[in-house]
């Protein structure tokens, strides 16, 4: 597995990996609201806009997950169904840490909706930390979308 930025030639495959693993993680768990405006246009849209902000895990030379980064927050990790459990997350989130530490960040954050458990015992078991409930503001093209999720953060950078 090698980890390297996103080219735009990834577009689509990362739009096909993001869009299953939303649907698998979100609908029945967001509200309805944002769950009819994730279209497959909407996915290859947002993939190809955050092409700068991507890193992907890429298997025999084909992209088998992906992760975004935002400032200090780690704005989406997805992996290929076909790849879960094979570590390519845990590379991903490392290698996410270090670029928001690389850019100055002491601290991480990523937001989760409460009821994927499986995202967060993979969190905290990569040591992020469940700071609690709040309220993420998902931006559509319609505005922006009120999901009840939890705050977890991770200390990615010190001075000493």
């Amino acid at each position: 597995m090698t980890i390297r930025t996103a080219v735009d030639d990834d577009s689509s495959t990362i739009a096909a990996i993001w869009e299953a693993g939303w649907r698998d993680a979100h609908l029945g768990n967001v509200p309805d609201a944002l769950a009819r405006v994730r279209t497959t246009a909407t996915f290859v849209t947002r993939a190809r806009a955050s092409i700068p902000a991507t890193l992907v895990a890429t298997s025999d030379g084909v992209v088998v997950g992906f992760v975004m980064v935002d400032h200090d927050e780690l704005a989406q990790i997805y992996v290929d169904a076909r790849h879960r459990g094979s570590g390519v997350a845990a590379a991903l989130l490392d290698a996410a840490e270090h670029v928001i530490a690389a850019s100055g960040y002491p601290s991480a954050w990523l937001a989760v909706i409460a009821p994927n458990e499986r995202a967060r015992r993979f969190y905290q078991r990569n040591g992020w930390l469940d700071d609690g409930e709040f309220v993420y503001r998902a931006a559509t093209q319609d505005g922006a979308v009120d999901v009840p999720s939890r705050r977890y953060t991770k200390q990615v950078w010190t001075d000493s």
